[in-house]
């Protein structure tokens, strides 16, 4: 029997993911994480603990370092950043993600953000809100072009739905395929032709602040960017400056640096940027899929077997 935290915000004692583990012969503690949080407080939770299933919770080296216990880390989504996987690794303890989970709901949401952008539907009804009733036009997907930087499930999921709008998709990534739908190109050309850049990449120390100041000048003075991926992809500071000088026309942003955005972003109040609260991949089914496929992955981990860790092989490597 193994101790195990669970700090993903979804989940909650007596619901279905604990019980898939109480019946493994697992005990649970749970801890959701609702912003930031101190590292001594998550410390003193992985005191104990075998196994995790995390959000996005930062368990940096220092953290993992302090949780002797520790042998097995799930993310209840697709990306491992938000772990020191090298620390993992070096300490024999086995970080898993789940690819592809919640890419259908991802794939939606980024159509969601692009008609949202289109036609102004934030601003409009912010407007009615307000007591005005505001009449501005809006653009029509069909004929326009968009951008995914990568091409992993999630934007996988986006180009069906972008050609059913009548959009030509074109895409940046290192492993093309044979998609006839998809035109693959490089970053630059994909920046300047696009009317909508939507990211989809796993943030790395090369994609960190890959749309920068540079990127953005590449842009269309049009162009509109989405970010359904992680926050540090785009330099927020150099973003603001483009959309509040015209070199782009603005920016919805489903994720940023820091989670929740603080009150004094720079982001906030930028006509032209909407930003949300990290909801593109939270949709009952996806919840649902995550929070199985975490306590399922956590109960093969414990055992020995994971898989879909990102660094079991180098652990028995070593």
């Amino acid at each position: 029997m193994a101790l195990v935290l669970i700090t993903t915000d979804h989940l909650r004692p007596g619901d279905e993911v604990d019980l898939l583990l109480a019946e493994a012969g697992h005990r649970t503690r749970h801890l959701p994480g609702t912003g930031v949080r101190d590292p001594a407080e998550l410390v003193a939770a992985l005191d104990g603990v075998e196994g995790a299933v995390i959000g996005t919770e930062p368990l940096t080296a220092a953290v993992l370092g302090a949780a002797p216990a520790l042998r097995a880390v799930v993310r209840s989504g697709v990306g491992h950043d938000s772990v020191d996987v090298e620390a993992a690794t070096r300490l024999g303890i086995s970080v898993s993600t789940l690819p592809g989970v919640n890419a259908n709901a991802v794939a939606e949401y980024t159509l969601g953000l692009l008609i949202a952008a289109a036609r102004r539907l934030v601003p409009l009804a912010l407007g009615v809100a307000e007591g005005r009733w505001p009449r501005g036009s809006g653009r029509e997907l069909r004929g326009a072009t968009l951008g995914l930087v990568g091409y992993g499930a999630s934007a996988r999921g986006v180009v069906p739905l972008a050609r059913a709008f009548g959009m030509t998709v074109l895409c940046t990534t290192s492993v093309p395929d044979d998609d006839p739908s998809v035109r693959f190109t490089d970053l630059g050309t994909l920046l300047r032709e696009s009317d909508y850049v939507s990211l989809h990449t796993a943030l790395t120390p090369r994609t960190r602040r890959l749309v920068d100041e540079d990127a953005l000048a590449t842009m269309k003075p049009t162009a509109v960017l989405v970010n359904t991926a992680r926050g540090p992809l785009v330099d927020e500071a150099a973003l603001v400056r483009a959309v509040t000088t015209g070199v782009i026309a603005g920016a919805e942003l489903d994720v940023v640096d820091v989670e929740p955005l603080p009150a004094d972003s720079p982001l906030r109040g930028v006509d032209g940027i909407t930003v949300y609260s990290h909801m593109a991949g939270q949709t009952a089914e996806a919840r649902r899929a995550a929070g199985v496929g975490a306590a399922r992955e956590l109960v093969a981990a414990l055992a020995g077997a994971p898989r879909s860790s990102v660094n079991a092989h180098l652990i028995t490597a070593g």
